[in-house]
């Protein structure tokens, strides 16, 4: 397993981008702009951090900026650590058989959500290609939210 990002979600991009890169420092190594789901998510890291996160595309922190107005209460501009894995359906098995609940199931085997007890969300990556889809997650549907 490896650590890949933290995101936060932030309602004014280039005030954000002022505080983590000319205040605090980190650099901006990629971005992307989505315009059919209206948002742009840049990614930042600590300079001791950049060639790594610019080849590895890890550890980041991903600043996620949606262009409709949302204000976010109770802690929901926090929104997921993200974790690649050698084998998404291998995780997601071992976990719900420890009886975590697999909210965002790896239909795709790509990608999946877990919440930790405190409710944390937390995104399971799937290392190199996608694994073919295969069940029971092709057909698992999500439960609660991620």
């Amino acid at each position: 397993m490896r650590y890949l990002h933290t995101m936060v979600r932030v309602k004014d991009l280039d005030a954000s981008l002022k505080f983590y890169c000319d205040v605090l420092g980190l650099v901006e190594t990629h971005r992307m702009e989505n315009e059919k789901e209206r948002f742009t998510l840049v990614f930042l890291a600590a300079p001791g951090d950049v060639e790594r996160a610019t080849e590895e595309k890890a550890p980041l922190v991903e600043l996620t900026y949606n262009w409709d107005t949302e204000d976010y209460a109770g802690g929901r501009n926090f929104g997921h650590l993200a974790y690649r894995v050698d084998n998404i359906y291998e995780t997601c098995q071992r976990m719900a058989d420890a009886g975590v609940v697999i909210n965002r199931p790896p239909r795709d085997g790509h990608m999946a959500f877990v919440r930790s007890p405190d409710g944390i969300s937390i995104e399971l990556l799937q290392e190199g290609k996608d694994l073919p889809p295969a069940e029971p997650w092709a057909s698992m549907e999500n439960t609660g939210s991620w």
